[in-house]
Order: structure tokens, then sequence, then C-alpha cells
């Protein structure tokens, strides 16, 4: 029993695996079950077994982002070495690392501007993001970081939009994505306009205190 447990949780992730890497390429219309099967290697009735049909498929891609944005904010909102800012900044290096090299996280960018998954878009993995950003924001201010009257809620919604349109100008002009260097860049700009003297101070001799690492993330 548990070896066909463990094997029907593996078809599912493969299934989950080649679809993320069909949406993220053909979006959700123009997306081919056949192409999706060839990929994973899996039968028809074994994706007819764990999915329903092709929408079903696509929110289990959906919810796998959302998964991992969960898993990337927790582990940097965990970490207590580090000041909230330099938090921050682990976590949107993380992301946009991700948006680079993972075909799950990739594959919700595409489908959230669909017309299938508008509503999908208000509970998709950026919203993780964002609550994550906001809090760091708060603690940034409570230490001192950022000034006393820093707007958490302005701070989130800029960045998030920042960040956002990063990603879409790097789809618009093609080529190698370079999305660490433009979040970092977005990111600097809010950080300097809000922060407090000191910590721009501390920042100019030191830099970012902490970045993500491809290895440590489960792709």
């Amino acid at each position: 029993m548990a070896r066909q447990q463990e094997r029907a949780r593996r078809t599912r992730a493969a299934i989950i695996r080649s679809a993320a890497v069909e949406f993220g390429k053909s979006g959700y219309a123009a997306a081919s079950l056949n192409r999706i099967l060839e990929g994973s290697r899996a039968t028809k009735g074994a994706m007819y077994f764990h999915f329903d049909s092709k929408e079903d498929l696509a929110r289990a891609v959906l919810e796998s982002a959302v998964e991992r944005y969960r898993v990337t904010s927790e582990r940097w909102l965990a970490r207590t070495d580090l000041g909230p800012l330099d938090v921050l900044h682990g976590m949107v290096d993380e992301v946009a690392l991700r948006l680079e090299n993972d075909i799950v996280i990739q594959a919700e960018f595409r489908l959230v501007i669909e017309p299938e998954f508008y509503r999908d878009a208000k509970a998709a993995g950026g919203r993780i993001v964002d609550r994550a950003t906001r809090l760091l924001a708060v603690r940034a201010i409570e230490q001192k970081q950022l000034r006393a009257d820093a707007d958490p809620d302005r701070f989130a919604r800029t960045l998030a939009a920042a960040l956002a349109g990063q990603r879409y100008i790097v789809d618009v002009q093609g080529g190698p994505m370079d999305l660490r260097t433009r979040f970092q860049e977005a990111l600097e700009v809010i950080v300097e306009a809000m922060a407090t003297p000191e910590w721009a101070d501390e920042f100019r001799r030191y830099g970012w205190r902490a970045a993500a690492r491809l290895e440590e993330l489960d792709i």
C-alpha cells in the first residue's frame, strides 16, 4: 500500500510539473493535454484519476505555486539573524530566482493573467509575499530602519507594483531574464526613499547581508 501511495504521489507530481511547462509555454487555452501526458509519461487514465479536467489541473499548478511562495516567505520571516530589510531583500531575491528557474512559479505568473483565472489572482502567491512585505515593513519601522512616518501598506503596495512591472517589462523586451538585478534595484529605490539616515549610512558601507541561493530551493 505504501509503495502504491508513493507511486501515485510521484505520478501526480510529474503531471503537475509537465502541466506547468505546458501552461507556462502555451497559456491555458492553447495548452495540450496530450503534450502534458507526453511530458509526464503518465497514462490518460492516471491523469483523470488525479484530475477531473484541464481546469482542475491548472488549479493544481496554481496551488503548487502558492505553496512554494508560502515556503519562501515563512523561511525568510523565520530568520532572526538579520534585520527586517535584509530579510526582505532575501525574500525578494528568492522570488526573482524562482521566477527565473521554477517552472511552477513561471506557470502561475502566466495563468493568473488568463481570463479563466482572474479571480485566482486574489489568492495567488504574490499575495503571500505582499503580506510578508507589510509585516517586514512594520518590523523595519519598529527597529528604526524605516522612518517612523513610513506607511507599511503604501510600502508593500508600491513594492508589489514595482516588482510586477519589472517582470512584465522583461517579458516584453525578451532575451535573458535578469530579474534579480531588476528586483534589487526596485527594492533599493523604494527602501531608500523611506529609510532612516542611520540605516542608509550602514547600507552604503555594507550593502545587503543576505541573498537567495538556487541550491537551497526545491526546484
